[in-house]
């Protein structure tokens, strides 16, 4: 049961980081820090989330991501910039809640990790896409606000009950596994039509 435990935390996390992983890093590390929840002492790789540095820089990525995340196609050029930083954050957050391991498994499982916080990446990154299509701008501010909420409230029942994450999380992968391949092309045409919006505001701001 442990192990399964183990796991789930390490999924949910991974998932998690796919949507807003500075809030993950966040939250976590002041859990760590005030003992709010025991991880530090049954995840011990973790401890380093509650150290000073870190909750600094994950603070002030945080604000710099709760502000352009309200702005329309301000928000989706900041998903684009964090393809590649999301997975790599939810990969080592997981492996760091696994712990020491073979070398050769840490390789395969940080390259596991990696895709599922893609893939919640995407489904975040394509539903921001979809937003933006609306002419109605606070959408924007709702649903970052459902995100940022998403993400403290599966990091809660976490703490409490991981073996729920593990099992809301392997259904979320299998419905990416069978959606994802039918958004790749509106990702790409979306993510272009993204910077072109950034880009054409750009250039409309002489003061910029």
């Amino acid at each position: 049961m442990e192990v399964l435990e183990t796991l789930s935390v390490a999924l949910g996390l991974a998932t998690l980081a796919g949507i807003n992983l500075y809030l993950v890093v966040l939250l976590a590390g002041l859990a760590i820090r005030y003992d709010w929840v025991a991880l530090a002492d049954r995840f011990p790789d973790l401890a380093v989330l509650g150290e000073g540095p870190v909750l600094c820089a994950a603070a002030i990525f945080f604000c710099l991501e709760f502000f352009s995340d309200k702005v329309p196609w301000v928000d989706s050029a900041w998903d684009s910039i964090h393809t590649l930083i999301r997975p790599l954050g939810g990969s080592f957050l997981a492996l760091a809640a696994l712990g020491p391991m073979n070398a050769e498994f840490e390789v395969i499982l940080a390259l596991l990790f990696a895709g599922t916080t893609l893939m919640s990446h995407g489904l975040k990154s394509g539903t921001r896409l979809a937003v933006n299509t609306s002419p109605e701008p606070a959408s924007n501010t709702i649903v970052s606000l459902g995100e940022d909420v998403a993400v403290a409230g599966g990091l809660s029942l976490m703490a409490f009950h991981p073996l729920w994450v593990g099992s809301i999380c392997l259904i979320f992968v299998a419905a990416c596994l069978y959606l994802v391949p039918k958004g790749i092309q509106k990702m790409r045409a979306g993510v272009k039509e993204t910077w072109s919006k950034v880009l054409g505001i750009g250039r409309s701001n002489p003061s910029s």
